[in-house]
Order: structure tokens, then sequence, then C-alpha cells
């Protein structure tokens, strides 16, 4: 059942078998109009009967028509220099000169990638140590067969101070 709302015209689609005889309480998603829609009689609604489509003739002028209107490929590429001048008045100056100077960059940044990364990974291994020194206690008394491996750990870590620091002197 095609129901109108009275306030805004806005059209829907219901069912038929959503409207009883009594009537339901409707409210139009648009605008929030609430009203009681009740069924359409039958006798009323005018059957419409069913027509064949018109026969479509194409004619050459409607193919000129539909050439025409092919869409057609940009002259200027966007974000060039020519097509930000001319449309937002915008000047790109040293264009070359700014290409070299971010090759310069590119170079050192790269030599500077590895010293980067060795702190990083330096950073996270503190982390990773306080944490387990801070919860070590609590990680013994939930799982006590880790105590070996955690004690195992620092005895490493100590090793591993005791060389580093013989070869420093």
């Amino acid at each position: 059942m095609l129901v109108n709302c009275n306030s805004c015209q806005k059209k829907f689609n219901v069912p038929d078998s959503a409207i009883t005889d009594a009537g339901r309480l409707l409210q139009c998603g648009t605008c929030g109009n609430k009203w009681t829609q009740y069924p359409i009689k039958q006798d009323s609604v005018k059957k419409i009967s069913k027509t064949k489509p018109a026969k479509i003739i194409q004619t050459p002028e409607a193919n000129k028509v539909r050439n025409l209107t092919k869409k057609r490929k940009r002259k200027v590429t966007l974000y060039s220099e020519e097509y930000l001048k001319r449309k937002h008045g915008l000047e790109i100056k040293n264009s070359i000169d700014s290409n070299k100077k971010t090759e310069k960059y590119k170079n050192i940044t790269s030599n500077n990638n590895f010293f980067s990364n060795l702190i990083i990974i330096a950073i996270i291994v503190i982390a990773f140590f306080g944490i387990l020194n801070i919860s070590k206690d609590f990680i013994i008394v939930n799982y006590p067969f880790a105590e070996t491996y955690i004690n195992s750990i620092y005895e490493v870590v100590e090793i591993l101070s005791a060389v580093i620091s013989n070869l420093a002197n």
C-alpha cells in the first residue's frame, strides 16, 4: 500500500498486512509527523490496465548527441605547475632545487636509520627487563616453574655486562 505523509507529502510503501481494520499509528521518517492510517477500500482503488511500452526508434541525430556527450580527457594534469598557477594562483619556485635537497636528506636519514633502530631496540629491552623486575614476584607466585628461567635471564645479563665492561677497559 502506498501511503503519503500529511505534512511533507513523502510517499512510503507499507505492506497491506501491516495495517489492520482498526488502523495503525505511522510516523514519517523524514519530518516525524505521526498519524493513524486506515486500510484503503478496494472499491476506491482504481485498477490501471497494463499497456505495452512504446517502441523507441533510433535516429542518426540521437547517435550524434550521444557521441557529443562523451567524457573528454584532461589536457592539463592536476597538480602540475601550470594548473596550480592558473586555477589557484600558486607558484612553485625552485622545484628542481628542492628535489636535490630531498635526495641529500634521503642519504643522511638512511645512514641514521641504523642508529635510531639500535636505540629503539635498546629502549624496548630495558623496558622489558624493568617490567620483568617489577612483576618477578607475581610471576614466581603464579608460575613457580618460571623462577629458573627468570634467574637464568638475569645471570646472562650480568655476564654480558661484565664482558662489555672488560672490553671497554
